[in-house]
């Protein structure tokens, strides 16, 4: 989920002064001949493509700020509506608790509906904390920018993914849609996630690595948007889908659609807002393991050829 969402400038260094979104700001990144994929070095394409970002991202969060914020606003949104809609799907399913292949259904569909979340974050161009988790990572292990500038991005998408998300609540809030069979599987799921608090060290290390899991998932997938071999949308659009549907239906914890959840049931007062908090914050940390250090880090040192000596 930011991301790797990322128009055509962010693939293109910033001194490039023909900086522009086009229709083809998504394509894959194309590869010269002595670009081809070193056996050796396989993500030496990924981590290029990275690292352009990166350099706009920079450009974005000091002189363009506010339209980092836009763009990081724009992907909670669109995590506040399909989580939203992941629990109307699943309320309407589960109406029956006890007719299991109708439930079982509904939770496919619910996380199924969901993955398209990401696409559209990918396509618009927006900007998604967990995904920017392992950008940052990379950029700062090659020194395109400080580590405190990477909090400082990570800082920024992240109050604009809230502000989106509590759009989104203050829309349901003036409306019907969070009652019966949906508010009941809200608030269920939130208890769920609080109870991970509640339950002490081991429900808390259970949040944790499911934080890790869940943005394991979808970074890999990013990874496989942005690696060069893939070069049509359809491709992109399932493996993107597939990465958010096992999360979702194996129960991994996303801090953003968790934050989501818990706005929308704060403001029908239904949520106990220091646990909430303390939920967030420890799929947070486990978000940033997942994509920042098994992703991010795991992959940046893997394709480093920086200290590769030559051949005799």
């Amino acid at each position: 989920m930011n991301t790797l969402f990322s128009t055509n400038s962010e693939r293109t260094p910033r001194t490039d002064a023909s900086q522009t979104d086009t229709p083809q700001a998504n394509a894959a990144p194309s590869q010269a001949p002595d670009e081809a994929i070193h056996p050796l070095f396989p993500g030496r394409t990924f981590i290029s493509t990275v690292l352009n970002v990166v350099d706009s991202k920079d450009t974005m969060t000091g002189s363009m700020t506010g339209k980092y914020l836009q763009r990081a606003m724009m992907a909670g949104l669109f995590i506040g509506i399909f989580f939203t809609a992941f629990f109307i799907i699943m309320g309407q399913f589960a109406q029956n608790p006890d007719d299991h292949p109708v439930v079982s259904a509904g939770k496919l569909l619910a996380a199924t509906t969901f993955g398209w979340a990401l696409v559209l974050i990918y396509y618009t161009n927006s900007e998604l904390l967990t995904s920017n988790m392992m950008v940052v990572t990379i950029g700062a292990y090659h020194r395109r920018i400080g580590w405190l500038h990477s909090l400082r991005m990570l800082g920024l998408c992240l109050l604009g993914n809230l502000a989106g998300a509590l759009v989104i609540a203050i829309l349901m809030r003036c409306s019907t849609i969070i009652s019966g069979p949906t508010l009941a599987q809200m608030l269920s799921a939130a208890s769920t996630k609080t109870g991970y608090v509640t339950a002490g060290l081991p429900g808390i290390a259970d949040l944790f690595v499911r934080g890790i899991l869940c943005n394991f998932c979808i970074n890999i997938a990013m990874l496989m948007v942005y690696n060069g071999k893939l070069n049509n949308d359809f491709t992109k659009c399932i493996i993107m889908v597939v990465a958010v549907f096992v999360f979702a239906y194996s129960g991994f914890e996303h801090s953003i659609a968790d934050s989501a959840l818990f706005l929308i049931l704060a403001l029908f007062g239904k949520v106990n807002i220091a646990l909430a908090a303390a939920t967030v914050a420890i799929a947070m940390l486990g978000n940033y393991v997942g994509g920042g250090i098994l992703i991010g880090l795991n992959f940046a040192t893997m394709n480093d050829e920086r200290h590769l000596q030559p051949a005799d």
